[in-house]
């Protein structure tokens, strides 16, 4: 490697789980292999372990709370600033973001680190949210995410904006992974329900926005025709969700389907999961900017429908067009689940797209590119 290394600050609410927070320990893994220093601020988290063992370092701040108080972290940051001297700080939380971005704005320009930000999702349009666009270079995770950001901020430059999709790492998820022996005998004693069945899965938290009733709908269809399936959905239940399980429960009760659907609560071996899954399922009601666990399942080339939106519609685009089917069609969907089940051998693409390499080399070829003194952009902001 011909350029110098490099010192990268990550900076976002926390460390203790979701896409964000496995982007950052990824990203910040990579940069140590590639002989860089990386840096991490967040309020800590049970990722914190696993950050500093792979060889990043960790500065506890509690930077993304609601508060009159989180304000005393300017002169912090900008301290810190001053004392590490780093070439790029990454952004990807907008409440950290604010009060990163005044730090660096109060310091010299000529003291000044290259800014990189990371528009996740679709946050309300606001001035507030408006602080994700302002990066040198604002990466985002998809085409999709790109034209959100464009038509919400049209002043934004789009030339500044540089779509890196979420990656996974290939080496874990691939075509012919299973489970061992001992996890899907522990898998078929918890849940026997599932024996000799296809088994269709939704992932996600139990969310209103989710579509798990078109799930339940999808079920039905399937089970009227004599196809022996069963539904699982996976994902916890926020305490303030209570109330909406309850009613699932309860419509799948309506519908005759409590043998059919198995609600498994949150799972840590989710990968295994979904390796033993017929078809995953992606039926947000909203689009998504990007579908992990479509990726995840389409590259250990388990069958994914679903709606047509969002990032996860440029996913199947990319890997399994069949899978696509209008937002809202619950009958096209179940049509498309049962000419699955039915056919033996699905064509899903190789995922040479989404990969975990990718998503870490360009990142770096960004924080590159600022750094390069021929190309860089000045910092006038």
């Amino acid at each position: 490697m011909n350029h110098k290394p490099l010192t990268v600050i990550q900076v976002l609410p926390a460390l203790n789980g979701g896409g964000v927070e496995r982007g950052t320990l990824e990203i910040g893994q990579y940069l140590v292999q590639q002989g860089h220093r990386s840096i991490v601020v967040s309020a800590g988290g049970r990722m914190v372990e696993q950050l500093i063992q792979e060889g990043s370092e960790h500065f506890q701040a509690r930077i993304g709370i609601k508060s009159p108080a989180t304000l005393k972290y300017i002169p912090w940051f900008r301290k810190l600033l001053l004392n590490i001297r780093p070439d790029i700080i990454h952004l990807r939380s907008r409440l950290p973001a604010w009060i990163c971005y005044l730090a660096w704005k109060s310091l010299p320009q000529n003291k000044r680190p290259h800014l990189v930000t990371t528009f996740h999702g679709q946050h309300s349009v606001n001035r507030y949210s408006k602080i994700m666009t302002c990066g040198e270079q604002v990466i985002t995770v998809s085409e999709f995410m790109k034209k959100h950001i464009l038509s919400a901020y049209p002043d934004v430059d789009a030339e500044k904006i540089v779509v890196i999709p979420r990656g996974i790492d290939t080496s874990r998820y691939y075509p012919g992974y299973r489970p061992d022996a001992q996890w899907l005998e522990q898998w078929s004693q918890y849940f026997p329900q599932t024996r000799n069945k296809k088994i269709l899965t939704l992932p996600g938290r139990i969310s209103r926005r989710k579509g798990i009733e078109d799930f339940i709908a999808i079920i039905k269809s399937l089970q009227s025709e004599n196809y022996a399936v069963h539904g699982l959905i996976v994902g916890e239940t926020n305490s303030q969700k209570n109330q909406y399980l309850n009613e699932l429960k309860q419509l799948i009760q309506d519908q005759q389907l409590s043998h059919a659907i198995t609600f498994t609560g949150h799972r840590s071996d989710l990968q295994n999961i979904l390796a033993i899954s017929d078809i995953v399922f992606s039926l947000s009601k909203k689009p998504e900017s990007f579908g992990r666990t479509v990726t995840e399942a389409l590259s250990m080339a388990v069958p994914v429908v679903a709606y047509d939106h969002g990032g996860v519609s440029e996913q199947l685009q990319q890997l399994f067009p069949t899978g696509k089917v209008p937002l809202n069609d619950i009958d096209a969907a179940a049509k498309t689940a049962k000419n699955i089940l039915s056919q033996k051998n699905i064509l899903i693409s190789a995922n040479e797209t989404y990969t975990l390499a990718r998503m870490c080399s360009e990142t770096l070829a960004v924080y590159t590119r600022l750094t390069t003194p021929s190309k860089s952009n000045i910092n006038n902001q």
